[in-house]
């Protein structure tokens, strides 16, 4: 009969992102162990390598995007659902150094062809939900609705840039008030 086991893989995940927070891409198993509590040779054993922890993470982000951000669109007019939607990425993000390192993460993660086909079905998540949200607006100076999706995810994604660079002010206050700003320019 096997060991229970001590540490769920979705606490090992959260111990990856805690230390990609902490130390940047140059994070190592040895380093994820240490947050979750356990050896190394327990989360090597369990994902194999980083790449395959980093594409696991990748997996569990993309499973989880999607729902996040239909719920906190829920019961929301169309234009203020948009807006929720959108700053479901912010969620978390209130220490710089903390989104410098995962930003880090991010550029060796595009490097990757295996890291970055698991980036690009997370990101097909979130422009399939603001897609939706977008077609159920019916914004009449928007441009369509997959059109607008990819420009309210670039902008999101920017203002994560800009942030990390530049944290003058809260992350979440500034992206609504820049998402704000844009789907204003289009009612």
């Amino acid at each position: 009969m096997a060991r229970p086991r001590k540490v769920s893989d979705d606490e090992l995940l959260a111990a990856t992102a805690r230390a990609i927070a902490r130390h940047g891409p140059g994070f190592t198993l040895a380093q994820v162990g240490a947050e979750a509590g356990i050896a190394v040779g327990t989360v090597a054993g369990r994902f194999g390598s980083k790449q395959s922890l980093l594409l696991a993470m990748m997996t569990a982000g993309s499973a989880s995007v999607s729902p996040l951000m239909r719920a906190a669109a829920r019961d929301l007019d169309p234009v203020a659902a948009i807006t929720a939607a959108a700053l479901v990425v912010t969620e978390g993000l209130d220490d710089p150094a903390t989104v410098h390192n995962h930003l880090g993460q991010l550029g060796v993660d595009l490097a990757d062809p295996v890291l970055r086909s698991g980036f690009a079905t997370l990101r097909a998540g979130v422009h399939e939900v603001l897609t939706d949200l977008f077609a159920a607006a019916d914004l009449p100076g928007a441009p369509p609705p997959a059109q607008a999706a990819r420009i309210i995810a670039a902008l999101t994604h920017g203002a994560l840039m800009d942030w990390a660079l530049n944290p003058t002010n809260p992350l979440a206050d500034t992206l609504k008030s820049d998402v704000d700003a844009v789907l204003t320019a289009w009612q």
